[in-house]
């Protein structure tokens, strides 16, 4: 079998990440590295045996013979190197949020679609083991219909010493975690109907917002209260983990700390650990991110490769990109946002 060719552009932090994860993967092979400092690209080619390296991403494109790029750059860039990937003719993989605003965004969808180009987003929270479980829950019936749910993604880990470019950005909470948070919801529940949104800035050392509470009712009427926070020292330190509870007519799914799930209906509570597999690239800090990332590139391979159909694509990811803004707005002025008529 071929495999599909593909080079990553972007060779911080994150890149490590998603290049270890596709070497889990048969079927596509990086071929090439690059980033603007170039000793970067360097390293993390040595460290993964990428052939090639480039301080210039279109002398890549022109040199490479390429079936997809993925694109692991700062979210201000990521517009700039859809539309080069769109220019070569290349199916284009991008790194959540999409865009660095709603507008961008557009732009990004329209100009893969024009180019006749597949475009994915790199949103692999919902791939995680524990939310796919929780799918699955949902889905046997087990607590009946879902009426309410709340999540929180609420931290004092020291994001800012690994990711600085983070304390710069005028919009953090909601575009970097809130992407995240809202496209879970979304795979839970499906559409939201309408969004309501407060932020905060507690730490004075940022930019942007780094606490967010975001009331949404889905189309099907479950009402999500969902809680983001870089700011609050708690007894347990649990980030990255998302922590949840769902509440249905005959019972409800609880999600704690290390991927313990409870279900409770009149017959009592059963509990159950989701295991989380390892890979020797990752990090202490990962833990359930790790997986996702391995499951959510096959996904789009397998769609690449009309083997699957992709959960992850432009056209889906903009609707988590437009609840994000349409929380931006509803903090902006103080309103419910319906989602029909954003």
């Amino acid at each position: 079998m071929r495999k599909l060719k593909f080079a990553i552009l972007g060779c911080g932090f994150w890149s490590q990440f998603q290049l270890g994860a596709w070497t889990e993967i048969e079927g596509a092979e990086c071929v090439a590295l690059y980033n603007r400092t170039k000793q970067k690209a360097e390293e993390l080619a040595k460290r993964f045996g990428v052939p090639r390296v480039y301080d210039d991403a279109e002398e890549l494109l022109k040199n490479e013979k390429l079936d997809f790029i993925d694109i692991v750059t700062d979210v201000d860039t990521h517009e700039k190197f859809t539309l080069l990937g769109a220019k070569y003719g290349l199916d284009v993989i991008c790194q959540k949020p999409m865009a660095p605003d709603y507008e961008a965004g557009k732009r990004m969808i329209k100009s893969t679609r024009d180019a006749g180009v597949r475009f994915y987003v790199h949103e692999n929270y919902r791939w995680q083991p524990q939310f796919r479980r929780i799918k699955k829950i949902l889905d046997s019936g087990v607590i009946g219909n879902a009426f309410r749910c709340e999540t929180g993604f609420i931290t004092a880990f020291p994001l800012f010493e690994t990711q600085p470019f983070l304390t710069a950005l005028e919009h953090f909470a909601l575009t970097d975690q809130g992407s995240h948070q809202f496209d879970v919801l979304r795979y839970l529940f499906g559409e939201a109907k309408t969004i309501y949104c407060e932020k905060q800035r507690i730490n004075p050392t940022i930019k942007g917002e780094d606490v967010t509470t975001s009331v949404l009712k889905m189309q099907n009427g479950v009402v999500c209260i969902q809680k983001i926070s870089f700011s609050s020292r708690m007894e347990q330190e649990v980030f990255p983990q998302t922590l949840l509870l769902i509440e249905g007519e005959k019972g409800s799914i609880r999600l704690d700390a290390e991927f313990e799930i409870s279900i409770t209906t009149l017959s009592g509570t059963t509990k159950e650990v989701v295991p989380m597999r390892v890979y020797p690239w990752q990090t202490d800090r990962l833990k359930p991110e790790p997986p996702g990332i391995v499951d959510i590139n096959q996904n789009i391979l397998d769609d690449m490769l009309g083997k699957g159909k992709a959960e992850n694509t432009g056209d889906d990811n903009f609707k988590t990109v437009q609840l994000v803004w349409a929380a931006y707005e509803s903090a902006e002025h103080g309103k419910i946002i319906n989602m029909n008529e954003f």
